[in-house]
């Protein structure tokens, strides 16, 4: 129950984070700096109330090292579809081989558990 709380709980933190980090790109590139600043704070706080709660939790269950892998993961998940769907950019192979890239750490940081 643990893992899964703090699974969906990253999921939607990462959406949040995303769009903070990278919708104002989008959507006020025209505006002025300190604007995209102000925006992206403020979603980034609904992040943190999502982020902070799914890490205190997954660290009950998994080391620091599987948590972080497991929002590397997840941050991949969420940019990809929103890289190609709101951001309108081309899927192009480097996503793949950054995915198994991702798969490799995931194999080593859980291999422990694996063997």
């Amino acid at each position: 129950m643990n893992i899964t709380a703090t699974v969906m709980l990253l999921v939607l933190s990462n959406i949040f984070m995303t769009f903070a980090w990278y919708g104002h790109l989008k959507t006020l590139g025209s505006k002025p700096l300190i604007i995209a600043i102000l925006a992206s704070w403020g979603i980034a706080f609904f992040e943190y109330i999502l982020q902070v709660p799914a890490n205190r939790i997954g660290h009950k269950a998994l080391s620091l090292g599987q948590l972080k892998i497991i929002q590397e993961v997840i941050t991949l998940s969420v940019f990809i579809p929103f890289s190609v769907l709101y951001m309108k950019e081309k899927l192009t192979m480097d996503y793949l081989y950054a995915g198994i890239c991702i798969l490799g750490a995931v194999f080593f940081i859980f291999r422990s558990k694996f063997m």
